[in-house]
């Protein structure tokens, strides 16, 4: 066994001659716990959040989305996307034009994204588990065109899941300046009737400002006909999404952009990671501060054997290792309190997992999860562990090599 680390761990359990060392000790274990606690609990908040988040987008957007590197919109019949369509690994190949709009219903009015869908578009989607109403999801048929409003839209516009009166809809004409005498003539009008359905994903973005309708009338709409915004994917089960991202990206070029549903929201899940990353660097200054605590302990340790350095010196212990002895010992006390504070938040959050300890309101209901949502990543454990043991050991590095260098004079 190594002689420093020996004579290190029987210093950290062997009664001291001051009772007030031992004490001190326990107090620096429990420091650097409960810093190590904080911070394994406070990343799996966020990641409760950021997986909380996901589970919302990932009802209504794609698992994969194509949209030009250039410009807002593309030809529908590129020879690149017709290729696309051959990709084994494709189950769903859905076209869509998004663009926004005005829409007027008596004397409410509001600015709206217009998304024409293709007549596939409910299957990719899965849009049953969705909708809200007696009617059932339509798009078109013969010459009305249906709009299906978000839940949080159509209450803004003082509708219901159904609505007799057509929704007033108007779009700017595609390079036509606008005319002041008359505004209107500036403008693409044109109507869309109710199915007698509203859609509802729990996203505010999407609830309280898209109307899905059909392609078509979408390209009529803006002056966009044979065109797309986008080309939305689902992929077959159990198809890798990383490696077909890959393959498509390849497939079609630099002329395009294919995004995984996290990066079709990369605005969003940025904000959380950079949320994530300050209360990480601001709990690690707290676990330095938490690391002075342990060079306390370690100077009255070090006072404390002052006979036993002498007697190790005598009988042939070299002064690097002296000084190492020190050093392990604070090595174990931070480590010590790095596998307690682990254990202990692990548990916390594994507890408000399952019992929501900690809640978001005084009121049930009022927010989509009624206690604050975790999720433990092994990866963020790894991370604290070796980030308690760095900073302990850089706080302890020069402070115990200049003790024990004192003593040894």
């Amino acid at each position: 066994m190594n002689f420093p680390f020996y004579i290190a761990r029987r210093y950290l359990f062997s009664k001291k001659s001051h009772h007030a060392i031992n004490i001190i000790s326990a107090i620096s274990v429990c420091g650097v716990a409960l810093a190590t606690m904080a911070l394994v609990c406070t990343m799996s908040v966020f990641n409760g959040f950021q997986d909380l988040v996901a589970s919302f987008f990932t009802a209504i957007d794609p698992q994969l989305k194509v949209t030009p590197s250039q410009g807002k919109t593309m030809a529908a019949d590129d020879p690149k996307l017709t290729a696309l369509k051959a990709y084994p690994g494709i189950k769903i190949y859905t076209e869509t034009l998004e663009d926004h709009a005005l829409v007027i219903c008596g004397e409410h009015q509001a600015m709206v994204t217009i998304k024409g869908v293709d007549d596939n578009f409910a299957r990719m989607a899965d849009l049953n588990k969705l909708l809200y109403g007696d009617g059932t999801f339509t798009l078109h048929a013969d010459v009305l065109e249906f709009g299906v409003l978000g839940i949080q839209l159509a209450a803004q516009l003082g509708l219901g899941a159904s609505f007799d009166t057509p929704l007033k809809v108007y779009a700017p004409q595609k390079g036509e300046r606008v005319n002041l005498s008359n505004p209107t003539e500036s403008f693409t009008q044109s109507e869309l009737y109710s199915p007698g359905v509203v859609f509802a994903v729990k996203q505010a973005k999407y609830d309280a400002g898209y109307i899905l309708t059909s392609l078509r009338f979408a390209q009529d709409l803006f002056g966009q006909q044979g065109r797309v915004s986008a080309i939305e994917l689902q992929l077959q089960d159990g198809v890798d999404i990383r490696q077909a991202q890959t393959d498509i990206q390849k497939i079609l070029g630099n002329g395009f952009t294919v995004k995984d549903r996290y990066e079709q929201q990369e605005d969003v899940f940025r904000i959380m990671e950079v949320e994530k990353l300050i209360a990480y660097l601001f709990l690690t200054f707290i676990l330095l501060v938490a690391s002075f605590n342990i060079i306390g302990s370690i100077s009255m340790l070090i006072i404390d054997k002052k006979e036993d350095v002498r007697t190790l010196r005598n009988l042939g212990a070299k002064d690097n290792q002296i000084i190492r002895i020190f050093l392990f010992e604070g090595r174990m006390i931070s480590g010590f309190g790095a596998l307690i504070g682990i254990i202990v938040g692990i548990a916390l959050c594994y507890l408000q997992q399952t019992y929501g300890l900690i809640t978001l309101g005084n009121s049930s209901g009022s927010f989509v999860v009624d206690a604050y949502p975790v999720s433990v990543h092994p990866w963020d454990v790894v991370i604290v562990f070796f980030t308690v043991l760095l900073v302990s050991y850089g706080a302890l590095w020069y402070p115990v090599r200049y003790l024990s260098k004192r003593l040894l004079d």
